[in-house]
């Protein structure tokens, strides 16, 4: 089976948290934090995370509300989706994120390393939504 590697996302309107995983392993791993200024991330890092993971697609976490509504983070989230997906020429897919950072403050206590662990923790999610079949393009071996 072909490896389907992803980059997923935590964004924030002060980092974005960056975590690679691939499909094969159903793992992820933390791998940067990209700054966000006057609205817009560091698209050097992101750049040179793209280059050396290769990804075939993007996870961007998406924060709701406990009754489901939009967080206000929301429109600019779907805005760097939107742009990374139209950068980049991947395909983007969000997952429900509301409790990630959560989740990585229980996985570190490294402050600086929050963001990521939580852009883990998203990539995780959607690993386990994909169980038991990989993405089709992942299938298809290509």
């Amino acid at each position: 089976m072909h490896d389907y590697v992803v980059l997923g996302f935590d964004y924030g309107a002060k980092r974005i948290g960056v975590a690679v995983g691939q499909t094969l392993t159903c793992t992820a791993t933390p791998v940067a934090v990209a700054a966000v200024r006057r609205n817009s991330p560091d698209w050097l890092v992101i750049d040179r995370v793209c280059r050396e993971y290769e990804p075939d697609a993007f996870i961007v976490g998406m924060p709701r509300h406990a009754d489901g509504s939009d967080h206000s983070l929301a429109p600019r989230i779907r805005g760097f989706a939107t742009a990374l997906g139209t950068r980049y020429g991947l395909p983007v897919h969000f997952v429900d994120e509301r409790l990630s950072s959560h989740a990585a403050r229980e996985r570190t206590t490294d402050v600086a390393a929050i963001d990521a662990v939580a852009a883990q923790v998203i990539v995780e999610t959607w690993l386990g939504e994909q169980r038991p079949s990989a993405p089709a393009s992942a299938r298809d071996g290509a």
